[in-house]
């Protein structure tokens, strides 16, 4: 397995695990914030995050650069990132990205 070929199925790891930490920062952290007198919670959760967010942005960047994702699916997919349970419906599209990719490429 080359680093070219692992450019998607790592995209699609950060896509779901930036989606499931948005949905807990926004569930979960920020009423522990506001209703608890707990802001750690956002601290935490924020800043895990914000690094999962970096990753996918990175993965983005990757696909693009070694061509493994069109340009218009790199906007869609980050735009996606801005919404809460929109990742969750990318991965489909994005499995079809996922193929094999020749040896020696």
């Amino acid at each position: 397995m080359t680093f070219r070929s692992i450019i998607i199925p790592r995209l699609r790891l950060f896509s779901i695990m930036d989606g499931i930490s948005y949905l807990i920062l926004l569930g979960i952290a920020m009423p522990l914030k506001y209703l608890a007198d707990m802001p750690l919670a956002v601290r935490i959760v924020g800043s895990l995050h914000g690094f999962l967010f970096l990753g996918l942005c990175l993965f983005l960047f990757l696909a693009l650069i070694k061509k493994r994702l069109p340009f218009k699916w790199c906007v869609i997919t980050f735009l996606c990132a801005l919404f809460p349970f929109a990742p969750f419906f990318l991965d489909r599209k994005l499995r079809t990205f996922d193929v094999p990719y020749p040896q020696g490429h």
